[in-house]
């Protein structure tokens, strides 16, 4: 049963075929149960070849559906997609494509696997009451969850209050995120946007306000995470905005992330992980401003080594390498400071830091100054790993082609540390650094065996180390 739908589009005429939920017996009460009569519409819209589900205005009560290829989901607005509390209602789905998420929940409000050419969209929303779900990641179904498809779009639409992960993307290809809205502070793990293990990824136009990681890319198996662009987008989150990796066994390779605004995020702005082996190489980030942030930037090349399949090998040390910051502006930083941080036998490699003012809380003692900061190869990577660290500003250690170019550092209230410390790095280039230095406080730079070490000074003068 459908209807066409006629729009006039200058001298042309474009029919849409829409399968309205209502004539498949669902009710927007809000009560009624509505997950057979809407997966009646898919199936029957699939059967026809593909078209578009259409959710009029009013709330649907509903379990775990499933996409099918040639699917467009649309939410008008005023309607509500909401998810049952129910926990019957979210059958185990386990899919094909293993990884280490095969450790958490198998149940989804919505989910697709092996489908293709399909989206969500409308100015609806979608709301999984996440809060009515306690216990452990099992417990919690995902807001939206794709495995293995192709050609997704998902655009306009409001997600809200999902008991796990808002939307978890798993060895896809081809997915466009643009104009939606997040809300989720409402449970634990509330990540905005998961990227996993996928291909050819678009992100644009988000507005994320979240409890967990607004936008977070990682790599879960063997599958290289690559070719993503993250562009536009207004970022809150009580962890990380801008995170790439914990879960890194595949890596990261040509990533973009610019244009962003960062506010009132409790860990890092901007986070590069890389500790359960895998490449993070080609990695760009520019233009974000961020103001109340743990820490502007945060790199971290570990060995937690943990394996994505209970039964592999733990991997090696993984590669850090190719990484251009560049135009961020920061203010509100807390008084940790920003880490970027290799291992004494595996240096983060060729990594460009030019044209940033960060400015920091400040409060730093000679004590805090003049503290050994453990490595803690093995440890969750975190910005606040280390504790407060020797310099206010940049503490970079076990890099290999480091430079910093116009990097102005800013303080709230004296801090007795260095601006920056440079420790077990070789190769690197200094120019144009601008940071206060309090009273009683000992160099602006401070340097630990390091090897081929240029700074230039205010005089313009070349200073080799």
């Amino acid at each position: 049963m459908g209807i066409v739908c006629i729009l006039a589009v200058g001298p042309a005429i474009a029919a849409e075929e829409l399968y309205d939920v209502r004539d498949y017996g669902a009710k927007p009460d809000g009560e009624t149960l509505c997950t057979a009569s809407i997966q009646k519409a898919i199936d029957a819209c699939s059967q026809s070849g593909g078209g578009t589900v259409y959710l009029p205005p009013g709330t649907f009560l509903s379990g775990t559906i499933y996409f099918k290829s040639g699917i467009t989901l649309k939410l008008a607005a005023g309607c509500t997609l909401l998810g049952s509390t129910d926990l019957k209602d979210y059958p185990p789905t386990v899919q094909a494509f293993r990884s280490y998420t095969d450790n958490y929940t198998d149940k989804s409000l919505i989910y697709g696997e092996n489908a293709e050419n399909i989206a969500i969209t409308g100015l609806g929303t979608i709301d999984g009451q996440g809060a009515s779900f306690k216990g452990p990641y099992k417990v919690r179904p995902y807001l939206i969850r794709f495995s293995q498809c192709r050609n997704i779009t998902v655009k306009d639409v409001t997600l809200k209050n999902s008991p796990m992960w808002v939307q978890h993307y798993l060895a896809c290809d081809d997915l466009r995120i643009t104009g939606i809205t997040i809300r989720s502070l409402v449970n634990h793990n509330n990540d905005g946007i998961d990227i996993d293990s996928c291909c050819r990824i678009i992100i644009s136009d988000c507005n994320i306000e979240s409890g967990d990681d607004a936008i977070v890319l990682k790599s879960t198996s063997a599958r290289v995470c690559r070719d993503v662009t993250v562009s536009n987008c207004v970022l809150s989150s009580r962890c990380n905005a801008l995170k790439m990796g914990t879960e890194s066994n595949g890596g990261f390779q040509n990533i973009v992330i610019t244009g962003c605004s960062i506010y009132n995020t409790r860990l890092a702005g901007i986070a590069l992980e890389i500790v359960d082996g895998g490449i993070m190489d080609r990695v760009v980030v520019s233009n974000i401003t961020m103001r109340n942030i743990g820490a502007p930037i945060f790199m971290r090349l570990g060995n937690r080594a943990r394996p994505y399949k209970k039964d592999m090998e733990p991997p090696g040390i993984g590669v850090m390498r190719n990484i251009m910051i560049s135009n961020i502006e920061a203010t509100g930083a807390n008084p940790t400071g920003c880490a970027i941080s290799g291992l004494p036998e595996a240096e983060i490699e060729n990594v460009t830091l030019s044209n940033l003012r960060l400015s920091f809380e400040g409060g730093g003692t000679k004590t805090d100054a003049e503290r050994e900061i453990p490595e803690k190869p093995a440890d969750y990577p975190e910005y606040s790993m280390f504790g407060k660290l020797s310099a206010y500003g940049l503490y970079c250690r076990h890099v290999k082609g480091l430079k910093l170019f116009n990097v102005q550092l800013q303080l709230e209230k004296p801090d007795q540390r260095h601006a920056v410390v440079i420790e077990d790095v070789e190769d690197a280039l200094i120019d144009c650094l601008d940071a206060p230095l309090s009273p009683d406080t000992g160099t602006m730079i401070h340097l630990t065996d390091v090897k081929n070490v240029f700074i230039r000074n205010k005089q313009g003068k070349m200073l080799e180390y």
